[in-house]
């Protein structure tokens, strides 16, 4: 009989336990924080007008506007938003881990990427394109011929140029798009070559305040994705329902104005969900 109580009021302090867990499992997946009340997001920190982190460590640019007005259509408020700094070598690794709920660092789709995560949007169409001087004359691929041209290492933007639109521009390689920018405004490089969206970025600080132009050159497709993890169709279509209200709403378009617009970036119409521009 004694046996038989213990057995029961065993039984009683699991079932209080069960109880309680389930209790706590409405708590939003934060994939990666520990409280249930946070989200965190991969980004970039080192792209004016796109992913920087401010001297005072606030983040700025038109993929955190985009990554902050997403997390507030999955129920967060700004203040229960962790940004978490994504290289691009990081990314697939990041949310295959789940360090990340999901990414928006100028991340663009394409067939590999997407052999190993998941996509919403795209949110922005960029073009590759030319940073030059505003006095500078050169206007079209090919005028970059005995030009000195400024990338960074790895890029395919480069290649992309020395291959197939002026195979006699000197590259200069470096390892960030700021010395490519600072060799611009200095005049040891003629031209610097990535997106025009990063490019952007870059010439709307104030310190190169109309000092520089974008060619206009639409030299390649780039459909700016959010990566979420492999097999997360729930979030993907939450992120497209958010991405589709942005552009209905207004606020798309004063994001890519309030953070691209000074340097007279000139965007495509907003992109349609899953429609992707080869």
């Amino acid at each position: 009989m004694q046996l038989r109580k213990v057995t029961a009021a065993s039984a009683a302090v699991l079932a209080l336990a069960l109880s309680a867990t389930a209790c706590g499992s409405g708590d939003k997946d934060d994939s990666g924080s520990s409280g249930g009340d946070k989200i965190k997001i991969g980004i970039k920190y080192d792209q004016p007008g796109l992913g920087l982190q401010e001297p005072d460590g606030s983040f700025s640019g038109f993929d955190v506007d985009v990554a902050t007005y997403v997390a507030g259509q999955l129920g967060y408020k700004p203040n229960q938003i962790e940004f978490v700094q994504t290289k691009s070598a990081d990314r697939e690794t990041a949310l295959a881990r789940g360090d990340v709920k999901f990414i928006a660092a100028t991340y663009s789709i394409n067939d590999e990427r997407k052999a190993k995560v998941d996509f919403a949007g795209p949110y922005l169409l960029a073009h590759q394109d030319l940073l030059v001087k505003k006095d500078s004359t050169i206007a079209k691929g090919t005028d970059l011929n005995g030009k000195k041209l400024c990338s960074v290492t790895g890029s395919t933007s480069a290649q992309n140029i020395q291959q197939t639109i002026a195979p006699k521009a000197n590259l200069k390689v470096v390892s960030t798009y700021s010395e490519c920018i600072a060799g611009l405004q200095s005049g040891s490089v003629d031209a610097v070559t990535t997106d025009d969206s990063i490019l952007a970025g870059f010439a709307a600080q104030d310190k190169y305040k109309d000092q520089f132009k974008l060619t206009g050159l639409k030299l390649s497709n780039e459909n700016y994705g959010i990566g979420v993890k492999k097999g997360d169709s729930t979030t993907v279509d939450k992120i497209n329902k958010a991405l589709e209200k942005m552009v209905s709403d207004g606020s798309w378009q004063k994001a890519v104005d309030k953070n691209l617009g000074p340097a007279n970036y000139k965007n495509e119409p907003a992109p349609k969900i899953g429609v992707i521009v080869k």
